[in-house]
């Protein structure tokens, strides 16, 4: 890590950084996603980040806020794991290996914590997929996800 950077635990008060990263991130390609209504992803990003068993990383980089991991730890069968809602990292800084940096400061804390693995989920046609591949996740393909729209 230089030093420059600091891995941290993302509370609260990190809010307005973590939305204006979230942002930033998935609101152009490959995403797309219409995150313009300000308040309705504050609100989303407080839903994934304030539960009782979130655990949220940071790394910032000359003060700001550039890569965000929000996730809860979930107790299964199997054992504790890390379960990353969101993950991301700010688009000026990708490509250059931070994700994979910043992963690895992930895994080294949930090991210290006592939390046996990490579980996410991501579109196969998304450039995500091919980074969580590169940094040793297996696909689940037992696992499937499914939504069913109410509105028309």
């Amino acid at each position: 890590m230089d030093n420059n950077e600091r891995f941290i635990i993302l509370d609260e008060t990190y809010l307005t950084q973590m939305t204006e990263l979230y942002r930033s991130a998935f609101m152009r390609e490959p995403w797309n996603d219409d995150w313009s209504r300000t308040e309705q992803l504050a609100e989303y990003i407080r839903d994934i980040s304030e539960c009782r068993s979130s655990l949220n990383y940071g790394l910032i980089i000359d003060g700001k806020l550039a890569a965000l991991s929000i996730g809860t730890v979930r107790h299964w069968w199997e054992g504790t794991n890390y379960a990353v809602e969101e993950f991301c990292v700010s688009p000026g800084m990708q490509h250059q290996g931070l994700g994979t940096r910043f992963l690895k400061m992930i895994e080294e804390d949930i090991l210290r914590r006592g939390i046996s693995g990490i579980f996410l989920q991501t579109e196969n046609d998304k450039p995500s997929y091919l980074f969580y591949r590169k940094n040793g996740f297996d696909e689940m393909t037992s696992h499937v996800s499914f939504y069913k729209r109410l509105n028309k």
